[in-house]
């Protein structure tokens, strides 16, 4: 006997597939033959994926900066697991990990190098703030929770330090077991060349498109051969479309060179999500369609690439035995207009239209779902 049985459900390669979960694992992917406590018959008008994976937000309810819900980012939009990008530090670590155990949406943490977090906008320009052993203490505390580390490498984050925060980021990383480490890119110093030639494999980039002078392009629009190279030892690329992070000029001259992003992330908190440009991560989503990726490579970005960037055991995949946290969708068909970080707008044909989740096997409606009121039993 099955928990739930998804029957004809379509995948990212137009494949019509059952899928049966059990235990909160998925237990079939294919032809599920038996009964299960609950069926529903997507009759291959909805899409099915691994449960989407937002590896860039901000839900610590308590930051004075930057602070949302985690189900309001998560499950309410389509979204089953959702990666806090250092919004706290050691020394709020343990009441985020308090706040976010109960919430439906599997909530992880990047943790900043910083102990104060994002409690105001330049949390490294003080050294005394980075404390290797803060850091490795909450890191032994929270296993699994804390999936990594961030460090924000701007001019208005860092002060007069220049690089000297991030060479002492790395120094903790290895203090630390290794663990990812997310590094922010902005407005320089410290210039983007040196930021890149301190990262090692595994290190990601976010803001990785963003439209300021210190970005991933030259003015000629070639790749900066320092970040060729990071990206020849094996760091990759986040999104993180933030308030002021994404410009459609840059992602079409990257795009355009086959240089696509390995991980689409929002940077969403309370104030982008409900006034834009940013709204949700499936409208970041959509804008990427507009750009020309394909259904498949986004949504790569969303699941098995997001998952094997943070290193999420059992999340981004639609295998037997992985956790069984789906995201059910469709892509609608629908001029709609998408605007950047810059203010340009784009008017894009296809839109993602998450209606449903699962996490560890449970159903929820997504904020869509329940306005639609599909899936009504």
């Amino acid at each position: 006997m099955f928990d739930l049985i998804l029957r004809r459900a379509r995948l990212c390669d137009e494949q019509l597939v059952d899928i049966a979960l059990r235990d909160g694992k998925i237990a079939v992917v294919g032809n599920v033959t038996g009964s299960a406590q609950q069926e529903r018959d997507l009759g291959g008008r909805w899409y099915v994926s691994a449960g989407w994976i937002d590896s860039h937000v901000h839900c610590y309810a308590k930051s004075p900066v930057y602070h949302d819900e985690a189900d309001a980012v998560g499950v309410a939009q389509g979204v089953t697991t959702v990666v806090d990008a250092g919004s706290t530090g050691a020394d709020q670590i343990d009441d985020f990990r308090q706040l976010t155990r109960h919430a439906t949406t599997d909530v992880r943490a990047l943790l900043n190098v910083a102990r104060t977090g994002i409690v105001t906008q330049n949390e490294l320009a003080d050294m005394r703030q980075i404390d290797e052993a803060a850091v490795v203490q909450a890191v032994t505390r929270h296993p699994g929770f804390i999936v990594g580390l961030k460090a924000r490498m701007s001019s208005s984050v860092v002060g007069e330090n220049g690089i000297a925060p991030l060479i002492r980021a790395k120094a903790i990383q290895h203090a630390a077991g290794d663990l990812p480490l997310m590094v922010h890119i902005g407005n320089d110093p410290p210039v983007l060349e040196e930021i890149a030639e301190l990262l090692t494999a595994g290190d990601i980039i976010t803001h990785c498109f963003n439209g300021k002078p210190n970005r991933i392009l030259s003015a000629q629009g070639e790749l900066k051969a320092a970040v060729s190279q990071a990206l020849a030892r094996g760091v990759t690329l986040d999104i993180g479309h933030g308030s002021a992070s994404f410009s459609f000029a840059v992602a079409r001259q990257a795009i355009a060179r086959g240089i696509l992003p390995d991980t689409i992330s929002s940077d969403i908190y309370c104030r982008n999500r409900l006034h834009g440009p940013v709204h949700s991560l499936a409208h970041v989503m959509s804008k990427f369609l507009a750009l020309g990726m394909t259904l498949p490579q986004v949504i790569a970005c969303v699941t098995t690439q997001a998952a094997a960037a943070l290193r999420l055991s059992g999340k981004g995949d639609l295998t037997p035995g992985s956790d069984a946290d789906l995201t059910i969708f469709s892509v609608n068909q629908e001029t709609r207009p998408f605007t950047d970080a810059e203010g340009e707008q784009v008017a894009g044909e296809h839109h993602f239209l998450p209606v449903a989740v699962t996490v560890a096997g449970q159903w929820h409606l997504t904020e869509e779902g329940k306005r639609h009121h599909v899936f009504s039993l």
